[in-house]
């Protein structure tokens, strides 16, 4: 089933919102055995909502639009669905009656602008939604399926998982999508495309590769397209051994693996904990581990010790190694892994001292030169890496391969 998505609302086309509703539609279509094939953002203007609907309704088995069904003035998608499918509005009782119980539930006033949205097209049917006001409306054109949504997300995503994909998916028998992840790091796109070009010349035509490169790694998404969902996950599973056989020191993991947690998922099976100490990197380390569910197990805290003088009277540093050296130099970052596991007793420490740019590079020390260093019961090891790009770059690369230094002492260590 061939799906298209239209966003509407010049929020989005401006960037003041980003469209994470189409995002999180193809994510759920996709799963559902759909084929996404467009993604169309339009203003809040009648005739690029009209266009777009034409569009749409030329190339597509199911239109999803999002967006414009407010009880604002520029909320205008109803008024064009009327005219594209010409017909009119009419009151819809049972919508008017949750509009009123709601309000009078939470205590709000009113207004003919919210009553509004009990108007509906006449020949549509009506999904009622029970996280809001506007409802959800459901037109079949020429064997083409409309549906037209709120665009608040958690509205929309109310009506998909309740309503919309139930009723889709049975209009989908008999099609099945599979898809598989590998997540990598350390390598670049055009790296690993020559290194597995052998690799993805002999997939057959239904299985698809997408490169989805991101700083610091690289996810290699397997994507199968047929009738037979179980022979596609078995075709996928002995692809993807084959792949794990070419480049097994690159993958960190797969699906929705992320390099914080596949380092923290190590920490708690093996009752291990962790600490950090952060200078480049600002707390984005910390950041990354702390957004993670059930990540206190593993983790203790954190220094972002941005200053030398922070260095010296939180961690231990010492002040002559810096004058020495610098603070973005071995010994000191070898230091400040130490001094923070002392602080906090954890088993491993992490630190970074680097120059992140855009100023503070020189010639020996250019910006993109970041130390990171890995501590345990046995003292500090550490290494410098040099990264391209502008500051958060730096900063995400440089978090990635800090966690990602930690990773293979403990697969050497532990696995």
């Amino acid at each position: 089933m061939n799906v298209e998505i239209i966003s509407i609302g010049d929020e989005l086309l401006i960037g003041q919102v980003v469209n994470t509703n189409a995002a999180w539609m193809g994510a759920e279509l996709s799963a559902a055995g759909m084929t996404v094939s467009r993604v169309t953002t339009v203003s809040d203007s009648s005739e690029a909502i009209f266009s777009a609907l034409g569009i749409a309704l030329q190339h597509a088995d199911v239109v999803l639009l999002t967006g414009g069904l407010g009880p604002t003035n520029d909320d205008i998608t109803k008024d064009v669905l009327c005219r594209f499918f010409n017909t009119k509005l009419v009151l819809h009782q049972e919508t008017l009656n949750h509009i009123r119980e709601l309000f009078s539930r939470r205590k709000y006033v009113l207004t003919e602008s919210n009553l509004q949205q009990a108007m509906v097209p006449a020949s549509c049917t009506v999904i009622p939604n029970m996280h809001g006001t506007a409802p959800a409306m459901w037109f079949e054109h020429h064997g083409v399926i409309v549906v037209s949504m709120p665009g608040v997300p958690y509205e929309m995503k109310g009506l998909m998982t309740d309503f919309i994909l139930p009723a889709l998916k049975p209009k989908n028998a008999g099609a099945a999508i599979v898809h598989k992840t590998i997540v990598t790091h350390g390598v670049g796109e055009s790296w690993l495309a020559d290194k597995i070009s052998h690799w993805e010349s002999a997939l057959p035509p239904h299985i698809k590769l997408a490169y989805l490169p991101r700083p610091g790694m690289v996810r290699l998404r397997l994507s199968a397209f047929g009738k037979d969902s179980c022979r596609l996950q078995e075709e996928v599973s002995d692809y993807t051994k084959t792949l794990y056989t070419i480049i097994p020191d690159c993958i960190i993991g797969s699906d929705n693996d992320t390099m914080e947690s596949v380092v923290t998922d190590l920490l708690i099976q093996h009752h291990l904990t962790v600490s950090v100490a952060e200078s480049c990197t600002g707390g984005y380390i910390a950041a990354l581990l702390t957004a993670l569910p059930g990540v206190s197990e593993c983790f203790l805290g954190g220094v972002v010790a941005y200053k030398n003088e922070v260095k010296c009277a939180l961690l231990n540093v010492n002040p002559d190694t810096i004058d020495m050296q610098g603070a973005v130099s071995e010994a000191v970052v070898i230091q400040m892994a130490e001094g923070v596991r002392n602080r906090t007793g954890s088993d491993f420490a992490i630190a970074t001292s680097g120059i992140a740019g855009p100023g503070g590079g020189t010639d020996a020390k250019p910006v993109g030169t970041v130390w990171i260093a890995v501590a345990d019961k046995n003292g500090g090891t550490a290494k410098s890496f040099f990264f391209g790009g502008n500051r958060e770059r730096i900063i995400i690369q440089s978090a990635a391969a800090a966690l990602n230094y930690l990773r293979i002492k403990l697969i050497a260590d532990f696995v």
